[in-house]
């Protein structure tokens, strides 16, 4: 098993960065990245900018291996959008030779398993090794045996569907071809499919409001261009947001033009307004609510949040929360109807741990249908996991998260944005020992996931 390397799935932000903390570690890691690139998925939302400035966006075992290599900081006080994140950070980081060697794209993950073994069987199961069963781009499936599994996969791939039940409203997949990406770029590549026609937006959360702004901005340019705009809840204050009070400006920004788009009647605001049904008409679809209200509108934006996708670990010992699918241990640190971005404590390797040994979910995913994620979380998460597979349980053990102030999260469901946020929250801090990694970090939700919605 110690010859064995250990399986990251994901090339994300959080992804590399649990590789940089294995290869510190002494770790062999693979990785593997459905995408053609690292940060594949961040690529389908480069035009958007985060809240949060650099210095909160890096985790420290990853600038730790690029400085040698000559790599320039950015500006740390400035906001990246996707595009730079991946340009000025991902993309060199997997290019550094102890990472491009062990990175593999083009290779999506199908299942995980123990060899020889599935999720039935007890006997040695601990001391027993994975296997990764992996879709490479040359269509050839391979197994790959490793000692541990690091799942960092993210949601991206699995938005929530409109409907307000948790299901997909009916007739939802019968109008995909009017439903457009989360995030689509509508200012840019995707100008077209949205210049003067009638865009519905649906969603509580930042993702929808950079939408809807961005939809605002090109509704100035291109005449006959109609916003509208649905969500469940009976009004749209937790978009709206703490404003001036937001511990992260440009968060507090986007809520506050948003705000002033919708009193000026330049986007049409419906609120309780949870999806029934849609009817695909020749030349629009009929949005239905529950209530029997209807919108009629050319394009929908589902900018509804994201769930985690457990299909690949049907074979793996889990113990999930009931309601917010996360490690069941965090879950209840997490419930968005409990808790904000701002009160979920620093947590790493024991409470991410599974009946599984040695497997953990990190990143988006190990948060699961909760919208509160943090970079910063995520950085932590890995460091602590990483020790923790290198046998130092006490650096495992020992957790620190500082967070930004804040008077609102991003949310893309439930209500975690209604539980009062206390006026200054102080750093976080469990155990002694050194900070690696501890720093603020954008939210990951919305927009693929990454909180920072251009203001």
């Amino acid at each position: 098993m110690k010859k064995l390397p250990i399986a990251v799935i994901g090339a994300g932000p959080v992804g590399l960065a649990a590789v940089a903390h294995l290869l510190e570690r002494g770790l062999e890691p693979v990785v593997f990245e459905a995408g053609p690139t690292a940060g594949a998925a961040i690529d389908q939302w480069r035009h958007i900018r985060l809240f949060s400035p650099w210095r909160f966006n890096l985790d420290a075992a990853a600038v730790r291996l690029l400085e040698p290599s000559g790599w320039k900081a950015p500006r740390l006080t400035a906001l990246p959008y996707g595009g730079e994140l991946i340009d000025d950070y991902l993309a060199p980081l997997a290019a550094l030779p102890a990472i491009s060697s062990r990175l593999q794209t083009g290779a999506r993950v199908r299942a995980v398993t123990r060899a020889g073994l599935d999720k039935t069987h007890v006997r040695d199961r601990d001391t027993t090794p994975f296997v990764v069963r992996v879709e490479h781009e040359d269509g050839e499936i391979r197994d790959h045996t490793v000692a541990a599994v690091i799942d960092a996969s993210g949601t991206w791939s699995t938005r929530n569907p409109l409907g307000a039940s948790g299901l997909a409203a009916i007739g939802e997949n019968t109008a995909a071809g009017r439903i457009s990406a989360p995030l689509p770029d509508v200012m840019g590549r995707d100008r077209s499919s949205f210049a003067g026609r009638r865009v519905l937006v649906v969603g509580a959360g930042h993702s929808a409001a950079n939408t809807l702004i961005n939809l605002a901005d090109l509704a100035k340019d291109e005449p006959g261009t109609t916003i509208l705009w649905a969500v469940r809840g009976a009004s749209a204050e937790k978009v709206y947001g703490g404003g001036d009070a937001d511990g992260l400006p440009a968060r507090g920004q986007l809520g506050s033009r948003l705000r002033r788009l919708v009193e000026a009647g330049k986007v049409e605001l419906h609120a309780g307004f949870g999806i029934s049904s849609l009817k695909t008409l020749e030349t629009h679809v009929s949005v239905e609510a529950a209530d029997g209200r209807t919108l009629d509108a050319d394009v929908v934006v589902p900018c509804t949040g994201f769930r985690p996708d457990v299909d690949i670990l049907r074979e793996v010992r889990l113990n999930l929360d009931p309601a917010v699918e996360a490690p069941v241990e965090l879950g209840p640190l997490i419930d968005p109807e409990f808790h904000s971005c701002g009160t979920v404590p620093p947590h790493g390797a024991r409470v991410l741990a599974h009946p599984e040994k040695d497997f953990y979910i990190v990143g988006m995913k190990s948060y699961g249908r909760a919208p509160t994620f943090l970079l910063a979380t995520g950085y932590e998460q890995v460091r602590s996991v990483a020790a923790s597979l290198a046998g130092d349980q006490a650096a495992a053990d020992t957790v620190h998260l500082e967070l930004p102030e804040t008077g609102v999260c991003s949310t893309d469901a439930g209500t975690s944005c209604d539980v009062p946020a206390p006026d200054t929250l102080a750093p976080v801090e469990t155990g002694t020992g050194p900070k690696a990694g501890s720093k603020p970090g954008s939210e990951l939700r919305g927009m693929a996931h990454m909180s920072g919605l251009r203001p």
